[in-house]
């Protein structure tokens, strides 16, 4: 059985022992990209926690089963299509290849399944023709709206004051002021220049709010063990979910809602309008790593805003930089045959730390102080030659099992050269012993240009690659 985790659940306002409706697996949803735009640093962010939680209820041995959607038809969709004067297939293809090459270089591990929401109509007028059947939903001028009134635990995601409750008044946008709860667009009427399509109450499209639910309910039926997005969505999208979704199948929906908090620029909103709205290919273009940007992302506590600054940036490259160095001392120095109990105990503190942490509702200040804490300790034993070689294996394999859940360290600490590489580094030392240090500097430079460090020890030359 997995280890025991405790995880912060909106809807009880309270962090809860997580106990999936079947013993070691977990059926998982997030909130997907609105395929319009480029998805920002604020959208990754969340998909990073989102990441962050998966990997480690892996870690713990879960089984996770994670659908993702993708909204394909909305009024953004739309109008962005409309806008470029080309179909809604066309335009959302765009958008959604450029999310799947982003998730990718940000390592974010990929979802079970991705449902489109246009591939998905039938499912839809199905849960809408149900809430109509059960009065739940009425039809005013060809739409088809949910009549929240008819659900009395409707607020109980967003803590809404029932006095909030504005009976009767409708509302067709997708998104709209969080002030106040309207009667919400299930289906709309169909209109000039929209995708349509055909049902038994009239032709037209979904509101965006009964996509998720379908979708949700789809593959995983009508109770789920997580459901994972940003804070902006508790009001009112995931508050609708829960309302359309009890309503129609009697049932739960959501055993844990899993909300993370804002992403700031500065101190501020991100805007366009103020100049500090970036995209992850924005940030590449200026020439940060992928790795840094999800490490900066990863690390702030999902619940607590985080404030993007290009110096915390810099800063997340030089935390990366610290623990790659120290991986490479480990695999390139030589060491004694043998083991240290001093490394057998740190190795057993910092893996019960760092697992510990993370199954306190994803303290990942606590778990990343476990790793350099023992970085700390590790680079002392270096300088004074106290580690052994079965020391530095089980640090590495720790390592490497951290960043099962982590995903930051680069893909290979040491790589294999070339045969004429080593043929000159080995000239180089030949030079380094007969003193002729022209040659040697020469070597040193024309190996720099090919991407190759070099590093004199007492023990040798050491080499390292520079990632391009």
């Amino acid at each position: 059985m997995p280890k025991k985790f405790l995880i912060y659940n909106t809807l009880s306002g309270r962090i809860e022992e997580f106990v999936p409706l079947k013993e070691g697996v977990v059926k998982m949803y997030t909130c997907g990209p609105t395929v319009y735009d480029y998805a920002h640093i604020g959208n990754f962010r969340s998909y990073i926690a989102e990441d962050l939680l998966k990997r480690f209820l892996r870690f713990l041995g879960y089984k996770v089963i994670h659908t993702m959607n993708i909204t394909d038809v909305d009024d953004k969709t739309i109008t962005g299509a409309r806008t470029q004067g080309t179909s809604l297939k066309e335009f959302t293809a765009k958008y959604e290849k450029a999310f799947f090459e982003d998730i990718d270089k940000l390592r974010i591990s990929k979802a079970d399944y991705y449902p489109r929401a246009t591939e998905n109509i039938d499912g839809m007028i199905k849960i809408i023709q149900g809430l109509l059947d059960k009065g739940y939903a009425y039809e005013k001028e060809g739409s088809i709206y949910y009549r929240i009134s008819s659900f009395p635990e409707y607020g109980k995601l967003s803590k809404i004051k029932k006095e909030d409750l504005k009976k009767g008044i409708r509302i067709e946008s997708d998104e709209y002021e969080k002030e106040n709860a309207r009667d919400f667009s299930l289906w709309k009427a169909k209109k000039p220049g929209e995708p349509f399509w055909k049902a038994p109450f009239g032709e037209g499209r979904p509101g965006w709010h009964i996509e998720c639910s379908t979708m949700s309910m789809k593959y995983f039926g009508p109770t789920l063990d997580i459901h994972a997005g940003g804070v902006d969505n508790i009001f009112p999208h995931h508050e609708n979910e829960i309302a359309q979704s009890e309503a129609y199948t009697g049932k739960p929906f959501v055993r844990y809602w899993f909300h993370i908090q804002h992403l700031i620029v500065n101190g501020e909103k991100m805007s366009k309008s103020k100049g500090n709205f970036y995209t992850l290919r924005d940030l590449l273009s200026m020439g940060f790593s992928p790795r840094a940007i999800r490490y900066l992302l990863l690390s702030a506590h999902y619940r607590k805003i985080l404030n993007f600054t290009f110096d915390a940036l810099y800063q997340a490259a030089a935390s990366l930089k610290r623990i790659t160095d120290f991986l490479f001392e480990l695999e390139t120095k030589e060491f004694d045959e043998g083991k240290t109990g001093e490394a057998e105990k740190m190795v057993r503190e910092t893996r019960k730390k760092f697992t510990d942490s993370l199954a306190d509702d994803l303290n990942i200040s606590s778990a990343m102080g476990a790793i350099f804490n023992l970085i700390h300790w590790g680079n002392k034993a270096l300088e004074e030659g106290k580690l052994k070689k079965e020391d530095t294996r089980k640090i590495k394999s720790m390592f490497y099992e951290f960043d099962r859940v982590l995903a930051v360290l680069p893909e290979q600490i040491i790589e294999e050269l070339p045969e004429e590489i080593m043929e000159l580094i080995k000239k180089r030392e030949e030079a380094r012993k007969n003193m002729d240090f022209a040659t040697s500097d020469a070597i040193r430079d024309e190996l720099f240009k090919r991407g190759i460090i070099l590093e004199d020890t007492k023990e040798g030359t050491r080499w390292k690659m520079i990632k391009k």
